[in-house]
């Protein structure tokens, strides 16, 4: 497959702009500060059911509703800043992001939660494409930095806002308006920063027809997309069930009301999953996910006898073990398809793998909502993490198969017929020949 040139910076007036590496991790801390929004609330929702009363399946929808408007977002205009550029979009998205914190600073009940929640997950599903994109085009050339961000980011960012929100939550006398004012502080300060980052996108015509609500995957990166999402399915689905229910088991299962405890067991999965995409990066793409596949299954039965004795300690051990799956298999796949897809359709081709991420995150907690009532939230948990348990076991034989397949490919037994060969056995690959050094 040919290699994707780096995208140069689109002129743009006499208006300041960043260097190419500032701007790179400016959009890595953007990306840190949206994702620690997004789960910096469910160490609260076990003091907001005690406030108001809420049941377990109130929080899941909470929680679900975030998911389901970042879905909406994402079909709408997750691919608008292939065309109008990844700035304004950005800028745009922050703002929307600056507004929800502050509709849940002030939040005096459920319903006006749920309203902060929609605009936060318009917001989000907003910047989503174009930071993920952002990031491939301004990382250096043949540098996986990009990669890395936008997975262990993304897991990273939710582990420190579910423990920083766990501290708050314990600890600050009203923990609502500290998680929430400094949210909103920070989102406008990037907001206005965002407006320094060179623009790599420039203007493309089909504005008006990207706004469309639709799913598309480039033709050219459909068979690496069917293979990576089995384990996208996989592992956010699991991270569904830490992120809507995790304060909920630490109070009715473990039996503890301490706050902390409750955003330590929702910070370990995305905190283990950014170590492991960190300390194993060298790996080629497709033997990580198969790795994060074998994790996930391995946590994910670990957790069944947790549940059932209860035991924190073995609950976090096993915690720890699905968040190390949960990061390789995401970042493992995110890498096979950021390497090989083309920058006019990178944000097309990111928001159709965050549409299939966020369904698996949010359509399994909004069942498991509706059955706590029957069948309650021991044996609910339970069935949950079976299942994933059954959707990890199922995407580790598509890997074998694509791996095998590579891997003939490569020594010249068959045609390609799947992959770039180089893209997914090499550690090494990128878009362009690595440089003597790299950001």
């Amino acid at each position: 497959m040919s290699s994707v040139p780096r995208p140069d910076p689109v002129a743009g007036g006499r208006a300041p702009r960043l260097s190419r590496a500032t701007a790179f991790w400016l959009l890595g801390l953007v990306q840190l500060t949206f994702m620690a929004a997004s789960s910096a609330p469910s160490p609260l929702y076990s003091e907001y059911a005690r406030r108001w009363g809420l049941s377990a399946t109130a929080l899941t929808v909470v929680f679900a509703v975030y998911a389901l408007a970042l879905l909406v977002s994402l079909l709408v205009v997750g691919s608008l800043s292939d065309h109008l550029g990844r700035r304004p979009v950005l800028a745009v998205a922050l703002v929307g992001e600056a507004a929800a914190m502050a509709v849940m600073l002030t939040a005096g009940g459920v319903g006006q939660l749920i309203v902060g929640r929609i605009l936060q997950g318009l917001a989000t599903g907003a910047a989503t494409g174009a930071i993920s994109a952002g990031l491939i085009d301004l990382q250096h050339p043949g540098s996986k930095l990009g990669a890395l961000l936008n997975s262990a980011g993304t897991a990273g960012g939710m582990a420190v806002g579910a423990l920083v929100g766990g501290v708050f939550t314990q600890f600050a006398p009203s923990p609502h308006i500290v998680i929430f004012a400094l949210l909103t502080a920070a989102t406008t300060l990037l907001g206005a920063a965002v407006l320094l980052v060179p623009e790599t996108s420039p203007l493309r015509p089909g504005t008006r027809a990207s706004l469309q609500p639709r799913v598309s995957v480039p033709h050219a990166d459909r068979k690496a997309f069917l293979i990576a999402v089995p384990p996208f399915v996989a592992s956010w689905a699991i991270g569904g069930l830490y992120f809507s229910l995790g304060s909920s088991l630490t109070v009715n299962i473990l039996h503890t009301d301490n706050h902390l405890v409750a955003g330590l067991v929702v910070a370990l999965l995305p905190g283990a999953a950014a170590l492991a995409c960190v300390v194993l990066r060298a790996m080629a793409p497709l033997p990580m996910m198969l790795l994060g596949s074998v994790s996930l299954v391995v946590g994910a039965l670990m957790t069944l006898p947790a549940l059932l004795m209860p035991s924190t300690a073995l609950l976090l051990a096993a915690t720890v073990v699905a968040g190390v799956g949960f990061g390789t298999a995401f970042f493992g796949a995110f890498r096979m398809l950021a390497q090989t897809a083309a920058h006019e359709k990178r944000a097309q081709l990111f928001s159709a793998v965050y549409v299939v991420c966020y369904l698996a995150n949010s359509v399994p907690a909004i069942a498991a909502g509706l059955l706590i009532p029957s069948a309650g939230l021991r044996d609910t948990a339970i069935g949950y993490v079976s299942a994933v348990a059954a959707l990890a076991l199922l995407s580790i034989p598509f890997g074998l198969t694509a791996l095998r397949r590579t891997k003939s490919a490569a020594t010249g037994l068959q045609p390609a017929v799947t992959l770039n060969p180089q893209t997914v056995t090499d550690p090494t690959a990128g878009t362009t020949p690595a440089p003597a050094s790299r950001r």
